[in-house]
């Protein structure tokens, strides 16, 4: 059922988005966001946020839709808190099993001493190549599918999502 999301991903990737803009803005509009809006509150997330090579983008992007289906908006309510959390956790834990790691660095196979620039790199067929990044916002986006299409079955309807 939303097979499609998960393509859609791919190709916002493949037009030159960052890893996390890839997996947000593929359900964004689930949650009323435009794809202005969805683009830009993800863009910092990509190269592992701010391009510094730590947590992977489309991670983030994954842990950003679990925020935006069951994400706290009442401050004191600690329940909620927990089973956001909770989710967060268990994303990461399937994200990690499937990938070998959460980090952007890790997953690049980066050394160590690589030096941290902002400079994004020119995105070409040789980047695409040799990048895993496509398969990485594919399995945030079929971990999100696969989050909603088990909610699917739930009496209550989506916290966050418009209706």
């Amino acid at each position: 059922m939303y097979e499609d999301r998960v393509q859609k991903a791919k190709d916002l990737f493949y037009s030159g988005f960052n890893c996390s803009q890839s997996v947000v803005a593929a359900f964004a509009d689930l949650y009323g966001f435009t794809p202005e809006q969805a683009l830009r509150m993800s863009a910092s997330f990509g190269g592992g946020i701010g391009r510094m090579r730590q947590t992977c983008g489309a991670a983030c992007g994954l842990f950003m839709l679990i925020g935006l289906e069951t994400g706290s908006v009442v401050g004191p309510d600690r329940a909620q808190k927990v089973y956001n959390y909770k989710m967060v956790q268990e994303a990461a834990r399937k994200f990690r099993e499937k990938t070998g790691s959460l980090i952007c660095a890790e997953l690049l196979q980066l050394r160590k001493s690589a030096p941290l620039t902002p400079q994004a790199e020119e995105r070409t067929p040789e980047y695409y190549r040799t990048r895993p990044c496509a398969r990485m916002i594919e399995t945030a986006a079929r971990l999100f599918a696969d989050y909603l299409q088990e909610k699917e079955g739930n009496e209550n309807p989506a916290a966050g999502r418009v209706q």
